[in-house]
C-alpha cells in the first residue's frame, strides 16, 4: 500500500474565519490525505469557534505566532517583527530582506515553522502564508500551491502607489511563478492571475456542501424579510443604499443584519433607517455565529442582499460566499451590479435580480412584494441551482482534480 500523502495548509488567519480553508481541509481528508493546518491568531471570537470546530475534524490544526492571552511574548514579538519589517520596507525599500514579514503579523513565525512540518504539498491560503508555503516547499523539495480568495494587490483600493499594492505585488511576483498551481474564488479573479502570470488558474467557487433539511418558506402576506451577513457590519458595504431603497419602495420590509458592527455604525445606520421611514422594530442586528449555523438562520428569510459596492477592482470581480449562501438556502438574490455578480446572475437568471442603484432595488422590492408567487418561484429556483450545480460537491471535485495533477 502506498504511504498516505501529507498536505499542509497554511493561513495567517483562523480556520473558523476562513470557511474556504476548512472546506479544502475536509475534502482532502475525505479523499485520504493526511492534513495539517498551520494558522495564526486573529481574534477571540475566532478562537472560541476554532475550539468547537476542531473537535469535529479529522485533520490537525496548529496555531503559531502567539496570542494576547496565553502566549503573550510571542504575540508581542510577532507584532514587533511585523511593524519593524513594514517600517524598513516603507523607508528603505528593502523588500528582499523584510518583504516576507511586512505582509502579516504572523508571517515570520509561519515561515520559520512550516518547513519543519513534512508535507508532500504545501498550500497557502492568503498572502501572509505564501512565503511560508514557498519556503517550506523549497526546504523539503516539494511543491506548493496558492489559493487566491481575492485579487490581493487591489483588494483594498486601486491606488497603484499604495504600500498595500506594492507589497502584494512584490510577494505575488516573487512566489506565484513557482507555484505548482493557483486556484481562485471567482472566474474573473482567475482571469486576472492567469493574465499576470501566463498560466492556467482554476476557479473554485465559494460554495458550500449540499444543504439538507432546508424547506423554502413561502411568504404570502408578511413583510419581506431581507438578510445580509458578514464578519463585520460597517460602511462601504452597500447597506446605506439598501436602507434608502427600502424607504423609497414604501414596502413593509424587515432588514436583518448579522455580524459585529464597527463602532458607532449601528447607531448611524439606525438613524439613516429612521430618516428613511423604517421603524426601529424592522431593523435587526445579530451577533456573529459559526459558519455551520449560517444556513439555518439564512433560510428563514426571503431576499438575500449581495450589496458589494465594486469600490475597487477586487470587489468588482469577486464572488463572495454570501451570494452562494443565499442561493443554497433558497433566497431570492438581490445583487449589486458588480461585474462578477452580473455575470453570475446572467448565467443563473432565475435566482434573482441585479440592481444598479437605490431606485432599481426599490423596484425589485416592490415587484416581489406585489407578486409573491414570483418571489416563491425565484426562491425555489435558487434552491434548485444550489442543489444541482452551485455546491461544494461540484466544486470539490474540481479542487481535488487540481491536487491530483500536482
Amino acid at each position: 500500500m502506498a504511504p498516505e500523502k501529507k498536505i499542509v495548509l497554511i493561513s495567517s488567519g483562523q480556520p473558523s474565519l476562513n470557511p474556504r480553508l476548512v472546506k479544502e481541509a475536509d475534502a482532502l481528508t475525505d479523499a485520504g490525505y493526511a492534513v495539517t493546518v498551520l494558522y495564526a491568531y486573529w481574534n477571540d471570537w475566532g478562537t472560541l469557534h476554532d475550539e468547537q470546530l476542531f473537535a469535529k475534524k479529522k485533520w490537525s490544526a496548529i496555531r503559531l505566532g502567539g496570542d494576547p492571552e496565553q502566549k503573550r511574548f510571542l504575540w508581542f514579538l510577532s507584532r514587533l517583527i511585523h511593524r519593524l519589517s513594514r517600517f524598513m520596507v516603507k523607508k528603505t525599500g528593502a523588500y528582499k530582506t523584510f518583504g516576507d514579514f511586512a505582509i502579516s503579523r504572523s508571517s515570520y513565525f509561519l515561515k520559520e515553522a512550516a518547513k519543519n512540518y513534512n508535507g508532500d504539498l504545501y498550500i497557502a491560503h492568503n498572502l501572509g502564508a505564501l512565503p511560508a508555503a514557498a519556503h517550506a516547499a523549497a526546504w523539503n523539495n516539494k511543491p506548493f500551491g496558492f489559493d487566491a480568495e481575492d485579487f490581493h494587490r487591489q483588494e483594498i483600493d486601486d491606488d497603484l502607489n499604495s504600500f498595500h499594492y506594492k507589497i502584494c505585488t512584490y510577494l505575488e511576483d516573487k512566489y506565484l511563478p513557482g507555484a505548482s498551481y493557483i486556484t481562485a474564488s471567482s472566474p474573473m479573479i482567475a482571469d486576472q492571475y492567469a493574465a499576470l502570470y501566463k498560466r492556467t488558474v482554476t476557479a473554485i467557487l465559494n460554495v458550500f456542501p449540499l444543504t439538507a433539511g432546508i424547506s423554502i418558506v413561502k411568504n404570502e402576506k408578511k413583510p419581506l424579510k431581507l438578510f445580509w451577513f458578514s464578519q463585520t457590519i460597517g460602511p462601504g458595504r452597500g447597506l446605506e443604499l439598501v436602507v434608502q431603497a427600502i424607504g423609497q419602495s414604501g414596502v413593509k420590509c424587515e432588514l436583518h443584519l448579522l455580524g459585529k458592527p464597527v463602532e458607532g455604525y449601528k447607531q448611524s445606520l439606525s438613524q439613516l433607517a429612521h430618516d428613511a421611514g423604517i421603524a426601529n422594530y424592522n431593523l435587526y442586528f445579530y451577533e456573529p455565529v459559526k459558519a455551520s449555523q449560517i444556513f439555518s438562520i439564512a433560510s428563514q428569510f426571503d431576499i438575500g442582499l449581495a450589496s458589494e459596492t465594486g469600490s475597487c477592482l477586487n470587489r468588482d470581480i469577486s464572488l463572495t460566499n454570501k451570494i452562494f449562501t443565499y442561493i443554497q438556502c433558497g433566497l431570492a438574490v438581490a445583487a449589486s451590479n458588480t461585474r462578477a455578480q452580473n455575470s453570475l446572475l446572467e448565467q443563473y437568471s432565475q435566482t434573482g435580480k441585479v440592481y444598479k442603484n437605490a431606485s432599481d432595488l426599490s423596484a425589485i422590492l416592490a415587484q416581489y412584494h406585489k407578486n409573491r408567487e414570483l418571489l416563491y418561484q425565484t426562491k425555489t429556483a435558487a434552491w434548485q441551482a444550489g442543489q444541482t450545480e452551485l455546491n461544494w460537491e461540484t466544486e470539490s471535485r474540481k479542487f481535488l482534480k487540481v491536487i491530483e495533477n500536482v
